[in-house]
């Protein structure tokens, strides 16, 4: 046994090919350490040499015993080849910074992930992209803003990033799964979906998307891994926008990286009696910029980007379709902003419920109202 793995490991070190297994059992043994990972790669000429070292060498740059020896034993290049057995069979895709189809906002930031594994189309990570994140309960006028920012945002073309964590996060990606493409960063091993609820979103996002992560398969969302994962959300993105979040919390996390890599970062005003708004008005009254419309997020891109979306709002206004008295009748009690139940319709029109339903139902095909799940409905334009 031990003549074969030596073997294996010579095999390895030949040759210019193997950087990507390099990666995979680096990655297997310090996914969760990025700081010392990232010192150790700086610290070798190639990633061969890291693997060659002894573990009192990396035991000096800061390594645990354990994982120091783990990294020198050839039984992590058996485990490596497994993960990207894994990968193969399942259909994903596994990309590294060396890789040409690695997405260059994340390439730039100041710690890319060293292997990102992902579920999906890996080029829409080229696409640009705004993060949409929030509080884990949201309140209805928070959940009815992030759903139709995003649409309006992947409706436009744009990608929406979030976290797929529940509440803002799962609604941002419902809501661009409605009209275009959505980007999940999990805090988790692709195999190990969390929180679970979100099973059935994860398949959706991967059908329409990608969903990608920095951790190997078998890893559990541990706590301390979603800080992490934050950096990588904006690190895809050219904007955060915080849709609700209290006065502490992993929202404002991912804005602060977003700060300290370059990116805008944006909030959505609330109710300021709410405790969730408490967040988003702090990182209004420290400059970011306050976000009604997804008109207000393409402002602040680039001119080229930004000619290319705001240029949109033309053609929509040229296809709006005509209405007939009750159309616009229903269209005119229903806000942008927040939902309204079924029975308020109803007594605000005096027309039955089948009637309103029926006229909902061709609303909904114009492209100008759409459902939220309990018989609420929200105007799209």
């Amino acid at each position: 046994m031990r003549r074969g793995k030596r073997q294996l490991q010579e095999r390895l070190f030949r040759g210019n090919t193997e950087n990507l297994i390099f990666r995979v059992a680096l990655n297997l043994v310090l996914s969760d350490s990025l700081g010392p990972a990232q010192k150790i790669i700086s610290r070798f000429a190639s990633l061969k040499d890291i693997f060659q070292s002894s573990p009192e060498k990396l035991m000096t740059l800061g390594l645990e015993e354990e994982k120091a020896r783990a990294l020198n034993s050839p039984a992590i290049f058996d485990q490596a080849g497994r993960v990207l057995d894994w990968v193969s069979k399942k259909g994903y895709f596994l990309l590294t910074p060396d890789d040409p189809n690695y997405p260059e906002t994340l390439r730039e930031i100041f710690d890319p992930p060293y292997v990102l594994y992902g579920a999906g189309n890996p080029e829409i990570l080229k696409e640009p992209a705004v993060a949409v994140v929030g509080a884990r309960r949201p309140t209805p006028y928070g959940r009815a803003v992030a759903e139709r920012l995003a649409r309006d945002l992947a409706g436009r073309g744009l990608v929406v990033v979030s976290g797929m964590a529940l509440g803002i996060d799962s609604i941002a990606h419902w809501g661009a799964l409605a009209e275009g493409k959505t980007v999940a960063v999990l805090g988790s091993g692709l195999d190990n979906i969390y929180p679970r609820e979100n099973k059935s979103l994860f398949w959706k996002i991967a059908g329409r998307g990608a969903v990608v992560s920095e951790f190997p398969p078998g890893m559990p969302p541990f706590a301390f891994h979603f800080p992490l994962r934050n950096r990588i959300i904006s690190g895809l993105s050219l904007a955060v926008v915080v849709v609700e979040a209290a006065g502490r919390s992993g929202s404002l996390i991912t804005a602060r990286l977003a700060l300290e890599q370059g990116r805008e970062v944006m909030a959505v005003p609330g109710n300021v009696t709410s405790g969730l708004s408490r967040g988003c008005h702090w990182l209004i009254k420290s400059g970011a910029k306050l976000v009604e419309t997804w008109e207000d997020v393409v402002e602040e891109f680039s001119l080229p980007l930004r000619e290319r979306f705001l240029a949109r709002r033309a053609e929509e206004k040229e296809k709006m379709p005509e209405l007939s008295s009750q159309e616009k009748m229903i269209v005119d009690c229903l806000k942008t902003d927040e939902v309204t139940h079924i029975d308020e319709l109803a007594e605000a029109t005096a027309a039955s419920v089948s009637e309103i339903l029926a006229i909902l139902l061709y609303l909904e095909l114009k492209g100008l109202v759409h459902q939220v799940p309990g018989k609420y409905f929200q105007r799209s334009l």
